[in-house]
């Protein structure tokens, strides 16, 4: 009984989230996280561009709020707009975006738009990223998938599992279907492999003495011993 309640709650939260990402599929949106709280369900929608979610006087997050209600039966949605940061080193943001220039202006150039969007991960500070497009609305005549990588990227074991960044999206365009998966190792993460140096201070050597200082040194220590009076035996 348990096991079917928790299977049924994760099968709306996705049915939610896919939803939302169906109607706020603009520039700029990443993802959206849902929390429970004490008042009721917290949803957070992470985007680069708050100001397209909100909308004019908060007029999409009213009609998401009333839609939320009806659909998913939810009694006290609570929407949140976050925004994020750095967008280039988001993931599902860059594959949003690339996404979004292949619907506008097609695929036709998406070489270069692979390049560019690497090169500008690379400058917002990642170690290394990986950009691979896919299907059968991709113009090439050699083959459907192409990747564009750069720098350092885990492949295998728990950093690749665990801790490196993946996105993925797709474009539904007249060619055909396009999709874009996006990895990313963050600067944030802490691989065990990384070998830091420390520099060593030396401590400043002393002067040595000369042998006459020694020897001064040496005889100001037993003159005391010297001077010193011998005790005088009791008689018994």
């Amino acid at each position: 009984m348990i096991e079917r309640q928790f299977f049924a709650r994760k099968i709306k939260e996705q049915q939610i989230e896919e939803f939302i990402s169906s109607n706020l599929d603009k520039a700029g949106y990443s993802h959206t996280e849902i929390l429970r709280t004490p008042l009721g369900e917290k949803i957070i929608i992470y985007t680069s561009r708050p100001s397209l979610i909100v909308g004019r006087k908060g007029a999409n997050i009213k009609e998401l709020t009333e839609v939320l209600k009806k659909k998913f039966s939810m009694e006290n949605p609570q929407i949140e707009v976050s925004e994020i940061d750095t967008p280039n080193l988001n993931p599902k943001s860059v594959a949003k975006h690339i996404i979004h220039t292949f619907e506008r202006f097609g695929p036709k150039r998406f070489k270069s738009i692979g390049y560019k969007s690497l090169q500008d991960i690379m400058d917002a500070g990642a170690l290394g990223a990986e950009i691979v497009i896919s299907g059968r609305g991709v113009p090439s005549s050699r083959a459907k998938s192409w990747r564009f990588k750069t720098g350092y990227l885990k492949k295998s074991g728990y950093v690749a599992e665990s801790l490196v960044k993946k996105g993925y999206a797709t474009a539904h365009l007249k060619s055909g279907s396009v999709g874009v998966k996006v990895t990313i190792l963050t600067p944030d993460i802490r691989l065990p492999d990384k070998i830091i140096l420390k520099e060593i201070k030396k401590e400043p050597e002393k002067p040595q003495e000369s042998k006459q200082e020694q020897k001064q040194e040496s005889e100001s220590k037993q003159e005391p011993s010297k001077q010193q009076k011998p005790k005088k035996q009791r008689k018994k």
